[in-house]
């Protein structure tokens, strides 16, 4: 069969074996329907939080909130998106409960993400709540702001924390999250949200490591990781600092990021309430046996930003957060098959170290072997200016990305590139170079000795599934 494969800022058609079995969003008919009027599902929600009183309850005149909401990467931006639905609905609620308008924060918890501009607020959120409340009142988190940032010691596991100082000084915050599937961790939401968007990188640097990504239990994706454990604990220590417990609403969205279901209260209720439909929605049963090799197209534009399959630290993280997602419908050590430019166009502007960290990289045997350069660049002062004030990453992202890509080189037999324009940037992240994808697939049968069977998911720019092979 013909497969239209992302590659870049377009497609290539790769021929593969008749019998592959192809992954995308369209076709995945085992989805639940979404929620028909997901105003009404988020009002009823508001008011009949789990395991808390309604924010009425918890809020009146003279106190003060902070509404915590995630960045662009996930949510859409279309009129009935979760942001733009849940934020004037708590907006409203608190009028109600005679909190004045000057003494509400909205925070984007981005982390280590690019900061927003105005008009991407605007663009995802609504002009009415950009303009809803006090302009200084809306702001991105920042976490290298000494000014904004409190140093709360370590987790019961040992880790670094610390947070946004709104959350402590405001008499109740508000967590609005996506309860969608994702390779760190199982899913977005609930406690990875705060201890990932509202922290430090030191925080950050804890999980986002080889300590934890290396583990047994990080792959495949699950809630049951150490990595998991390790989010929960640092998001309870944050929550523990605040005047009381954190006021979670958390949507579960499908692939076209409408809501299938919406629950508020506090975040340990709402994750326990939220991973059941977010897991009928995520995981996928794909028929047949595990698969050999693992095909995937990689464009260049992708939620983090511009850059991902030219990027070549963008796109091995592509390939080993492919592998977590695909790991239950493959093999034990699977040939990887990623078309992608990879022409050396890593975004300075977006993500201003990451030329850097490659160049450090060649330096290194193993993406673990990054940890001796990662106080040196996530310190360096040019890239926290870039990252605090000309809307660039963290330079501790470009780590958090090599070690998720060396989860490509502990999980597979080899990681083939196709159709790189600048091959040796790709060799540089450990994969071998082909041409086509045909002639990677043929390198790869012969490694087997024999056909393989191929599972291809074509476009990575939708919205992912957690993948199972029936006959595993």
């Amino acid at each position: 069969m013909q497969v239209e494969l992302e590659y870049g800022d377009g497609h290539v058609t790769a021929e593969l074996p008749d019998d592959t079995v192809v992954v995308r969003p369209e076709t995945a008919t085992h989805e639940p329907p979404p929620l028909a009027d997901p105003v009404a599902a988020t009002r009823a929600a508001l008011e009949e939080p789990l395991g808390t009183d309604p924010i009425p309850g918890l809020v009146g005149p003279g106190s003060t909130v902070t509404i915590a909401f995630p960045d662009r990467v996930k949510g859409g931006t279309h009129e009935t998106a979760h942001r733009k639905v849940v934020i004037p609905l708590l907006l409203e609620q608190l009028d109600k409960a005679g909190v004045r308008r000057e003494d509400v924060r909205l925070v984007c918890a981005i982390g280590l993400h690019r900061k927003n501009r105005h008009e991407e607020f605007v663009d995802y959120l609504g002009r009415d709540v950009v303009d809803g409340v006090p302009a200084a009142n809306l702001v991105n988190h920042d976490a290298e702001d000494p000014q904004n940032m409190v140093d709360l010691g370590a987790s019961e596991l040992g880790d670094p924390v610390a947070m946004n100082a709104a959350l402590q000084r405001a008499d109740l915050s508000i967590m609005v999250g996506h309860s969608a599937g994702n390779p760190y961790g199982g899913f977005s939401g609930g406690y990875k949200m705060p201890s990932t968007g509202l922290t430090s990188w030191r925080s950050i640097a804890s999980h986002h490591a080889p300590r934890s990504l290396y583990r047994q239990d990080f792959v495949p994706a699950s809630t049951k990781s150490r990595f998991r454990d390790q989010l929960r604990a640092i998001g309870q220590a944050m929550e523990g600092a605040a005047p009381q417990p954190f006021f979670a609403v958390d949507a579960v969205l499908d692939s076209r990021s409408r809501q299938l279901g919406v629950y508020a209260g506090r975040i340990p209720d709402v994750e326990q309430a939220a991973w059941p439909l977010a897991t009928a929605r995520t995981d996928l049963q794909l028929p047949g046996p595990p698969a050999d090799v693992l095909v995937i197209g990689i464009p260049r534009n992708f939620h983090y930003g511009a850059g991902m399959g030219s990027n070549p630290i963008l796109m091995m993280q592509a390939i080993g957060a492919s592998i977590v997602r695909a790991k239950k419908a493959l093999v034990e050590k699977p040939v990887v098959i990623a078309a992608a430019v990879c022409d050396g166009w890593f975004n300075d502007t977006e993500f201003p170290p990451y030329r850097a960290a490659y160049d450090r990289l060649q330096l290194c045997q193993h993406p673990a072997d990054m940890r001796e350069h990662q106080e040196d660049l996530a310190t360096d002062p040019e890239w926290v200016y870039r990252y605090r004030h000309q809307f660039g990453y963290h330079p501790f992202h470009a780590f958090s990305m090599i070690y998720m890509g060396g989860i490509a080189r502990e999980h597979s037999t080899a990681i083939y590139v196709a159709g790189a324009r600048r091959p040796g940037l790709a060799r540089g992240m450990g994969a071998r170079t082909t041409a086509t994808v045909e002639e990677a697939l043929a390198e790869a049968t012969a490694i087997l000795g024999r056909s393989p069977r191929v599972l291809a998911v074509p476009r990575l720019s939708s919205p992912a599934f957690h993948l199972t092979a029936t006959d595993a």
